[in-house]
């Protein structure tokens, strides 16, 4: 129950900003504004007053109503029924909503992020007596068909286990009890944990492990590892939110947390609709069932928007706790910083670049700083991969909110609108995008693929960057008047580009690309650029080399769900075509 001297009243509403008179908070904690009791969290405080910033339309509030203090942060609810979840940016459950009031939803309506009702089947693993120290598993639940759920203590208790029971329980039922040093404390299958802090851990790890996406251009020539941090930024209708569904569908993180954060109402539809229809292609079963959806479309309170990527961030950190790899989709950071811009102008602080506030690249860092491979408490190993997408105005990447996320971000994977109007998809341009984490994974893609895969990286993206150089001068003079050489370069570079980058994110097949592939079809186009050099070389005419008509096969056999027989007969038809030609030396994959 709320304390009396808690009660206070609202002085002023500007937008989504109320000051109270009355109350005496801390800093970011929640506050029920008004006679609906609309939720919102203190942001500031001056003398007697304290601002508050609500989470819902605050239309209509007058001056004199009541306002709340709980005394207590921001919380989001951890445990059993994440999964398969669709919540807002305060973790209110929308489909129970939905049941509730229809398609509209009513203003200071509460309801727990948690059903209260199911009863989950707890299968202890610790016993009375053990030793517990915070974060410990003390037991499992079957959360979904593939997913067993870890139960965890808070990292707040540790102490000796009294009591732990065997059965069915409901999240808020006690399973058992811990004596601590301030007394015995009940153990729930629940737990929660304000949004804003970080949960502990026992030490970070090395980025030296990559996410495998499935997708050509990210996997090959600029991975990201599991644990750390990228980017995608880019203007209108360059497919940020295509390949943010591709990551999430595709990638090897065993849970996945999508946040919609202030994108257009259509686009999040799309995702809600599709989402829990898609199957996980490593098992069979819904992607839903290991995935939980924030949304929190552009017409939404601002407030909210700004509280969505920490609610989004603290239900992966509790997946990671169990020992799983997560990666977060946020979609995205733009719209979370003009959130932050609004909420800052109506507190009339002063601003920074671009009307941005002088601590967005702090908020930033924060955010991001959250990602990581760690161990955990329990001493399990796991990860949080944080891809976040960014939409600067005009695709203009001088913008703040693209300068700040890449000085933070290891992974920049830059959307190109020319390469979109030329449908070349995905339209990441390979010439300014970039991956800090090469270095570090270099070893394990030469342990677990082959010796040869960082020498083809290297060659394809020279080939590029050649293309590149050259292009500046076909613009001026035409290709006709470049050497022969020079010509077979940027022959070999459109090859790479339309075969090996180009990647349909529809098709059944070519949707997901497995690293044997990658591998074995970027070694067959970099064998035959090897073989074509050897050929002008040896006098063989340019239109006799690039009229070799096994070349193109490559580009169906990619859609081949049988693609190492199908490359394996397109390199012994070039093989052949060489041998006419003169050129017998080449090792072939």
């Amino acid at each position: 129950m709320l304390g009396k001297e808690e009660n206070g009243e609202v002085y002023r509403v500007s937008g989504p900003v109320v000051t109270a008179l009355g109350i005496k908070p801390r800093m970011y904690d929640v506050a029920l504004v008004g006679n609906e009791k609309l939720m919102g969290e203190v942001i500031g405080l001056e003398g007697e007053k304290a601002i508050i910033q609500v989470y819902e339309d605050t239309s209509g509030i007058k001056p004199r109503e009541v306002v709340f203090n709980t005394g207590m942060p921001l919380l989001v609810e951890l445990g059993p029924g994440l999964l398969h979840s669709i919540y807002d940016g305060v973790q209110r459950p929308l489909t129970v909503l939905r049941e509730r009031m229809g398609d509209f939803i009513r203003r200071g309506v509460m309801e727990p992020g948690l059903d209260r009702k199911k009863k989950w089947k707890f299968v202890p693993t610790a016993k009375k007596g053990d030793a517990l120290e915070g974060g410990a598993i003390i037991g499992t639940v079957q959360e979904t068909k593939n997913i067993k759920h870890n139960i965890l203590i808070s990292p707040a208790l540790s102490g000796t286990l009294e009591e732990l029971k065997e059965g069915e329980y409901t999240v808020e039922e006690p399973i058992g009890s811990i004596a601590t040093s301030g007394g015995s404390k009940t153990i729930h299958l629940m737990q929660k944990w304000a949004v804003r802090e970080g949960r502990p851990i026992k030490k970070k790890l090395m980025p030296d492990i990559p996410l495998m996406t499935g997708q050509r251009i990210f996997d090959t020539l600029f991975p990201v590892a599991k644990g750390g941090t990228g980017c995608i930024p880019g203007g209108f209708g360059t497919g940020k939110t295509v390949m943010q569904n591709q990551l999430a569908k595709w990638s090897d993180a065993e849970i996945v947390v999508y946040v919609g954060c202030g994108e257009r109402g259509n686009e999040m539809t799309e995702v809600l609709t599709e989402f829990p229809h898609l199957q996980d292609p490593k098992t069979g079963a819904p992607l839903m069932e290991r995935m939980v959806l924030i949304a929190n479309t552009s017409n939404m309170p601002v407030a909210a928007r700004e509280a969505s990527v920490y609610t989004g961030i603290t239900i992966a950190e509790y997946y990671r706790d169990m020992g799983y790899d997560v990666s977060l989709m946020a979609d995205s950071t733009s719209r979370w910083a003009e959130a932050m811009r609004e909420v800052s102008s109506r507190l009339e602080e002063m601003p920074g670049e671009e009307g941005y506030p002088a601590y967005l690249a702090a908020k930033l860092s924060a955010f991001y700083e959250r990602a990581g491979r760690v161990v955990t408490l329990s001493g399990k190993e796991g990860s949080v991969t944080v891809i976040g997408a960014v939409s600067p105005p005009g695709a203009d990447f001088s913008e703040p909110i693209t300068q700040n996320t890449l000085r933070i971000a290891k992974v920049f994977w830059a959307l190109d609108t020319k390469l979109a109007h030329m449908r070349h998809f995905p339209a990441i341009n390979w010439l300014t995008s970039y991956s800090l984490y090469t270095s570090s994974l270099e070893k394990w893609f030469s342990e677990n693929v082959s010796a040869e895969w960082n020498k083809l990286r290297q060659t394809a993206m020279a080939i590029l960057q050649k293309e590149a150089e050259l292009q500046e001068i076909v613009q001026l003079v035409g290709s006709d008047a470049l050497p022969e050489r020079e010509q077979l370069t940027l022959e070999l570079a459109r090859t790479i580009r339309e075969i090996f980058l180009q990647q349909h994110a529809y098709h059944d097949v070519d949707s997901y690309s497995s690293l044997p592939k990658q591998y074995k079809l970027l070694k067959a186009i970099i064998a035959y650029g090897d073989a074509a050099y050897a050929a002008l070389e040896g006098g063989v005419a340019l239109d006799r080399i690039i009229g070799i008509k096994s070349k193109d096969e490559l580009a169906k056999a990619k859609f081949e769900k049988e693609y190492e027989e199908e490359i394996n007969k397109v390199m012994e038809s070039m093989r052949n075509e060489f041998k006419t030609l003169g050129v017998d030396a080449i090792r072939w994959p």
